[in-house]
C-alpha cells in the first residue's frame, strides 16, 4: 500500500514540475513576442526614406551613418578579439597542462572580465585608448574597447567548442602521422567551428547593442566615419541620444526596428551557417 502511495506522490510531483517548466517557457515566449511585437508596431509605420539619408540633420534624423559605423566597429572588434580569443582557448585546451597556475589565472581573469559592467569598460577605454594612447574619441578606440568586452565570451564559447571535439579525432590524426599543430588546425578547429561561430554571433549581439562604453570612447558624432580615427556613433548610441531629446520618439522606435531586424537576420544567418558547418562535419 505504501508503495502505491509513494508512486502516486511521485507522479503528482512530476506533473507539478512539468507544469512549472511549461509555464516558465510559455511566459518567456510571451514576453519575447510582446516586446518584439510592440517595437514592430510602434516603429514600422515610421520607417521612411529620410531616415536612411547619407547626411544626418535635425530634420531627417538619419540612422544610416550610425548603421554603417555599427557595421565597421563590429568588424574591427571581431578582427581584434577573434585571433586573441581563439588562440588563448587553443592554448588552454590543447597545450596547457592541468593544474598549471597560468591556466587558473587566465580563467579567473576571464570570469572576472565577463562580470564587469560595460560602463567600467567605457571608463577604461576613455583613460587608456582615448587619453593614454592619444587615439581620441574614435572608431578604433571604440572597437578596441569592445574587443576587450567580448574577449571573455569568445574565449569561453571557443573553449567549450574545442572540449566538445571527441578525442578520437585527435588520436586518429596522430595515428596518421600528423603533428600537434596540424591536428589542431586541420582536425580540431574545423570540428569546433559551429560552436565557435555561435560564440561569434553572441559577441556580435553584444557589440551591436552596446552604448554606454562607446559614448566615452567612440563619441557621438552623427556622420559616417571618414577614417578609423574619426568619431562616430553606432545605432545603439544613436537611439539612446535621440530618445533622450524627447522629440524624436517615433524615429527612436524606427531605429529600434532596424536594430531588431539586424539582430534577427544575424541570428538566422548564423544558424544557417552553423547547420551547414555541422552537416559538412558529418559528411
Amino acid at each position: 500500500m505504501s508503495f502505491f502511495k509513494k508512486q502516486d506522490s511521485d507522479d503528482r510531483l512530476s506533473l507539478f514540475l512539468r507544469l512549472v517548466v511549461y509555464l516558465s517557457a510559455s511566459l518567456a515566449g510571451l514576453a519575447t513576442v510582446f516586446i518584439v511585437g510592440y517595437i514592430l508596431l510602434k516603429g514600422i509605420p515610421f520607417l521612411r526614406p529620410e531616415l536612411f539619408s547619407w547626411t544626418y540633420n535635425s530634420e531627417n534624423v538619419s540612422m544610416l551613418p550610425a548603421l554603417l559605423n555599427t557595421i565597421l566597429m563590429a568588424i574591427l572588434a571581431l578582427l581584434i578579439a577573434l585571433p586573441i580569443g581563439i588562440g588563448a582557448s587553443v592554448y588552454l585546451t590543447e597545450y596547457a597542462k592541468s593544474g598549471n597556475p597560468l591556466v587558473t589565472v587566465v580563467r579567473l581573469a576571464t570570469e572576472t572580465l565577463s562580470g564587469i559592467p560595460s560602463i567600467i569598460y567605457g571608463l577604461f577605454g576613455a583613460l587608456f585608448f582615448v587619453k593614454f594612447l592619444n587615439l581620441g574619441l574614435s572608431i578604433i578606440a571604440g572597437a578596441a574597447t569592445l574587443s576587450i568586452m567580448i574577449l571573455p565570451l569568445i574565449m569561453r564559447t571557443t573553449e567549450e567548442a574545442l572540449l566538445s571535439v571527441e578525442d578520437g579525432y585527435r588520436e586518429g590524426s596522430f595515428a596518421l602521422g600528423a603533428g600537434k599543430l596540424r591536428t589542431i588546425f586541420q582536425v580540431v578547429l574545423p570540428s569546433a567551428l559551429p560552436g565557435i561561430f555561435s560564440g561569434v554571433v553572441l559577441a556580435l549581439g553584444r557589440v551591436i547593442g552596446e552604448s554606454a562604453a562607446l559614448i566615452f570612447t567612440a563619441g557621438t558624432v552623427a556622420e559616417v566615419a571618414k577614417s578609423l580615427t574619426s568619431s562616430g556613433r553606432t545605432l545603439a548610441v544613436h537611439m539612446y541620444l535621440i530618445s533622450g531629446e524627447g522629440i524624436y520618439v517615433n524615429q527612436t522606435y524606427a531605429t529600434a526596428v532596424i536594430l531588431l531586424i539586424l539582430v534577427i537576420v544575424m541570428n538566422l544567418l548564423s544558424e544557417w551557417i552553423a547547420n551547414k558547418l555541422g552537416r559538412n562535419k558529418h559528411e
